[in-house]
């Protein structure tokens, strides 16, 4: 099996969600998903007007520190495969067990839900190979507290390392804002990279489509299935997204401040757009699929109008040589000396005579 087969395969595994295991009363914490980590990792990132502070937390002590004077704590898990300890980070900020459920479960598809003073936005990290042949989606979480923001991904990555620099950054405007505007800036990253996705797979679509069009083959119209299964797969895992963002922009939540919206509503546009480049990425590969059956319909022509004109030319062949084989007694032809040259010589004048007549009604 070919690689393009086996990652066609991935692709749509893709659409598969997991059972989760049946009778467990709701809120049970269970792990659903693979374990990407062998072991979790906390960092703490405390900052208010005046400081900022990244460091890595050993323990859940670490994270029981109080916030900053009139600042934001937040605190980011890679690995979710420890119960207990999303327990205990969801403990801080009294998050549901539900909501604790929701993150556990790695399959979830985006959402957001408030739980009293806590807010749970689910969202998915999407990531391509560098051959561009399969995409990896990552569960990622937010828990917005009141002075803190939880944060939840299922491996590690260097994703938000702006974020950290923006932050980092003296005098920065970024520090006086609060846990929401935090929260609104990690998910426009994740949208950000929404884009590169796309990108690639315009890219592939455009290359394919020049292929088509100069050399026509079977492998392209494959190609062109598997990217078509990818962005089924990115529209069904991001169209949550566009009902997601217009409850965050509607939220009566104190958490979310009334200055943040204008931001909020910046986002939901950037989704409405990612989901029209989708739909004419779609749009596009169904239109390639009809061009290379086209193509493909189109060379079998052209090879059975070539092979057609070969056989209307022998067909008058066959029939003079068929004459001229006949073994009669009386045949005038036969004991003439110029006989067997005047055939060849009609054989050819009729296959001339033909490919001119054929040249010139243009069929070839």
């Amino acid at each position: 099996m070919t690689p393009l087969s086996d990652s066609f395969k991935t692709v749509t595994s893709l659409f598969r969600t997991p059972p989760k295991q049946i009778g467990l009363p709701p809120g049970t914490l269970i792990h659903v998903g693979t374990r990407e980590m062998e072991h979790p990792l906390l960092t703490r990132t405390d900052f208010n007007l005046v400081d900022y502070q990244h460091r890595s937390a050993t323990s859940l002590a670490d994270c029981r520190l109080p916030v900053p004077a009139g600042g934001v704590s937040w605190i980011h898990l890679e690995g979710l495969h420890d119960v207990t300890l999303i327990h205990e980070l969801g403990n801080l900020v009294e998050l549901h067990p539900l909501a604790q459920e929701d993150i556990l479960n790695t399959h979830h598809q985006p959402k957001y839900e408030e739980y009293g003073d806590t807010i749970l936005i689910i969202l998915k990290l999407l990531d391509m190979d560098s051959e561009g042949f399969q995409i990896h989606a990552e569960h990622f979480c937010l828990v917005l507290g009141a002075g803190r923001l939880l944060t939840f991904r299922e491996q590690p990555g260097d994703l938000f390392s702006m974020v950290h620099q923006r932050l980092a950054a003296k005098n920065a405007r970024f520090r006086e804002r609060g846990v929401d505007y935090l929260a609104y800036a990690l998910m426009d990253t994740v949208f950000d990279s929404y884009y590169h996705v796309l990108e690639n797979l315009g890219e592939r679509l455009d290359l394919i489509e020049a292929e088509l069009i100069e050399c026509p083959r079977h492998g392209l119209l494959q190609q062109i299935h598997q990217i078509r299964g990818q962005l089924s797969f990115v529209r069904k895992t991001l169209s949550p997204l566009r009902d997601l963002t217009r409850a965050l922009i509607h939220s009566e939540s104190p958490l979310i401040d009334e200055r943040t919206r204008l931001y909020l509503r910046d986002l939901h546009d950037h989704i409405l757009h990612v989901l029209d480049n989708l739909d004419n990425y779609r749009d596009t590969a169904k239109g390639l699929i009809e061009l290379s059956l086209s193509s493909m319909s189109h060379r079998t022509n052209e090879v059975m109008q070539v092979l057609t004109v070969i056989a209307s030319i022998f067909i008058p062949l066959t029939f003079i040589a068929g004459v001229y084989g006949m073994n009669f007694a009386v045949m005038p032809e036969l004991g003439w000396r110029f006989g067997y040259p005047f055939a060849l010589l009609l054989m050819a004048a009729c296959a001339a005579g033909m490919l001119w007549y054929f040249k010139r009604k243009k069929w070839f």
